[in-house]
């Protein structure tokens, strides 16, 4: 696979190196140059594939030339040992549950096939890494448990005080060994720069061997994008159906569109987000124009300013392009909580926040379009992650999963920082 870079289109790297590397020169992110088809014949068969079957025939198609075919088959089989199941809602509607995984959020799936990757890479070198990461929630925890205990790589992690839940602070703060996260007094956007400016910082970057586990990282976006197949092969139909992505860096939604573009049949991928709603602007009035983040009770997807945006734009090329591809609404709290009584109203479904958004955006798009198309929600996270949030009568039926449990009687340790870079820099220096 050979990538460019979106702030100069004239570098081109190879996956490994844009693995390592993560930020691309002058802020820019890696993208595919070409994204291959993938056969007839794997449409036809996907149904009857287990996930780690399907993920390997997909990374096969990107990464077979980098990696081969035996260790493509071992990490996948690895990474993606866990339920992803498609749960019918009604009315031609389901949600994809996509936090069975150890951390019980989507981004296990590119935190553990990113490590593994990595692992693979470096099995001969045995290279220094530092993974240096910011998190609005549930990226923290996926990659803390991805890498954790990997040798020859620390893992560091920022996020902005009292942004996260406190189930998802504890998967960040008890698991020491090489794993060490610090408390940012400001927004994840602030978490974001900080970890930007370090990769952008020569001395830093090369004496610590920093990389990302971000969605910045082409790693982390890949196996993303196999779980659209896999719901796909679920609904067991030629139907297109239609996507609701509970959205916030824009990650995950963007690896529905390198889905679509390797011949997924995606009707539509709707981007639904809380009040940062810079992306549902852009739509609107074709104008990109981050903001400061809010806080909502969706706090994962609280990002004034999402990474991957350049991504998409780099992929469709103009507002029209994305317009094409793309619908997003955007929703308040209240509409939020109301969304998560309806969900167990209607169908007897416990939901989160997250979630919760990307209902209301299918409903919203259905309303607007009259789309007779299947859609699917994305689950992002496990509801006890977000239980002082939820409705009262949806707190009753959440049973908290006992890996969350035993992390809750830990030792929580963190640093704490402001929003000046040279804390983080010395803070780097001193403790590697």
């Amino acid at each position: 696979m050979v990538l460019f870079n979106t702030a100069d289109r004239t570098q081109r790297v190879s996956f490994e190196t844009a693995v390592f590397q993560g930020l691309a020169d002058k802020s820019g992110l890696f993208m595919p140059t070409i994204f291959p088809i993938l056969p007839k014949s794997f449409f036809e068969e996907i149904s009857e594939m287990s996930f780690p079957e399907m993920a390997s025939q997909v990374c096969l198609a990107l990464l077979a030339e980098e990696i081969g075919e035996k260790a493509i088959r071992q990490i996948c089989g690895e990474a993606f040992d866990f339920e992803v199941p498609l749960v019918e809602l009604g009315s031609d509607s389901y949600l994809l549950e996509l936090f069975h995984g150890p951390s019980l959020a989507f981004k296990d799936f590119g935190a553990r096939f990113m490590a593994r990757v990595m692992a693979h890479f470096n099995r001969y070198d045995n290279k220094p890494l530092h993974i240096l990461v910011a998190t609005s929630g549930d990226t923290g925890g996926a990659v803390a448990m991805g890498f954790y205990n990997v040798p020859g790589i620390q893992v560091t992690i920022l996020f902005p005080k009292n942004r996260v839940s406190k189930y998802q602070e504890v998967q960040l703060t008890t698991l020491g060994g090489n794993i060490r996260a610090i408390e940012v007094d400001g927004s994840f956007d602030d978490c974001q720069a900080m970890v930007k400016q370090a990769f952008q910082d020569t001395e830093l970057s090369q004496k610590l061997g920093l990389t990302s586990a971000n969605s910045i990282n082409i790693a982390r976006l890949i196996p993303q994008s196999l779980y659209y197949f896999w719901a796909w092969g679920q609904l067991r139909t030629d139907e297109s159906p239609v996507f609701s992505v509970p959205s916030g860096n824009f990650g995950n939604i963007c690896a529905g569109a390198f889905a679509k573009k390797m011949g997924l049949p995606i009707d539509r991928l709707i981007a639904s987000v809380n009040a940062n709603r810079v992306f549902t602007d852009y739509l609107e009035n074709g104008e990109f124009t981050p903001k400061p983040s809010i806080s909502t009770l969706s706090n994962a997807m609280d990002v004034g300013n999402p990474s991957n945006f350049v991504r998409i734009e780099a992929l469709l090329e103009d507002v029209n392009g994305v317009r094409d591809w793309f619908s997003s609404y955007s929703f308040t709290d209240e509409e939020t909580q109301q969304a998560m009584l309806d969900l167990w109203n209607k169908y007897r479904y416990v939901s989160e926040p997250h979630a919760a958004v990307g209902y209301l955006g299918l409903e919203k798009f259905r309303k607007e379009t009259s789309s007779k198309k299947p859609g699917i929600i994305l689950g992002t996270a496990h509801p006890a992650k977000f239980l002082p949030v939820l409705p009262q009568v949806i707190q009753k039926q959440v049973e908290i999963p006992n890996s969350l449990q035993i992390l809750m009687d830990r030792k929580s340790e963190k640093q704490e920082i402001s929003t000046d870079y040279q804390q983080l820099k010395t803070l780097l220096l001193r403790t590697d």
